[in-house]
């Protein structure tokens, strides 16, 4: 599956469920969490209870932040407030201050996906590479950090950077005219179909669907891998 009929320069790369596995430097963080703030004495019973129920307020209220419908401020704290609601915890300042330490404590729980560094080492010889992502400034900047990752990258393309997020064109308009690439010399790499894979097929970008879970879609990526590893089959 060698690419011959066409030369790439610029690789665009997504940070989280990408390279970065969120879920898992997540779970570390919610435990160290759970612990400090005693959830369990509050009445959540369990770590597992308090994750189900937060991931559907994240979830949804990071669908209103990507259509600009709410500032990060509100989503960092009420998908908290919001979760400690549903176990009749009505405590601003406590939602206050786990959102600090989660935004805080999260970047420095470093969990990356098998071969991120020896893959991107290895696309770093032949194509500039690019980061571009949808998550908060200062903290996708601690999590480059903290991994050792920046050394990699060229440019880090924030949606905060560019005010505009992933699928928007917006992003990859900003993104072309900070690198100075081409949208024919140009390709996406990223794990969410819609935002990442979607996003860059509206603007005439090739993309590599990172599909780590094999989850069946009915989308034509130009290409698809199932792990970091098998990217280097293509490129």
């Amino acid at each position: 599956m060698k690419i011959i009929e066409k030369k790439y320069k610029h690789l665009f790369i997504d940070l989280d469920r990408t390279l970065w596995d969120f879920e898992k430097s997540a779970q570390q963080t919610f435990e160290e969490i759970y612990q400090k703030y005693h959830l369990k004495e509050l009445g959540i019973s369990s770590l597992k209870e308090f994750d189900i129920h937060y991931t559907l307020h994240n979830d949804l209220l990071w669908s209103y932040y990507r259509k600009g419908e709410i500032k990060k401020e509100v989503l960092s704290v009420e998908r908290f407030e919001r979760t400690l609601k549903d176990f009749n915890i009505n405590n601003n300042g406590l939602a206050q201050k786990i959102a600090k330490d989660y935004v805080t404590i999260s970047p420095l729980k470093v969990n990356l996906f098998p071969h991120t560094h020896e893959v991107l080492k290895y696309l770093k010889s032949k194509y500039t590479l690019h980061i571009i992502t949808n998550g908060f400034e200062e903290v996708q900047q601690k999590k480059l950090d903290s991994a050792t990752l920046r050394p990699y990258f060229t440019h880090i393309i924030t949606s905060e950077m560019a005010g505009a997020k992933k699928p928007e064109p917006e992003i990859f308009d900003y993104s072309f005219k900070k690198t100075g690439a081409k949208i024919e010399e140009s390709l996406m790499i990223g794990d969410d179909l819609k935002v990442d894979i979607l996003g860059a097929e509206a603007v005439g970008m090739d993309q590599i669907y990172v599909n780590y879970q094999r989850t069946e879609h009915t989308e034509n990526p130009t290409y698809e891998v199932h792990s970091l590893k098998e990217i280097e089959q293509i490129l």
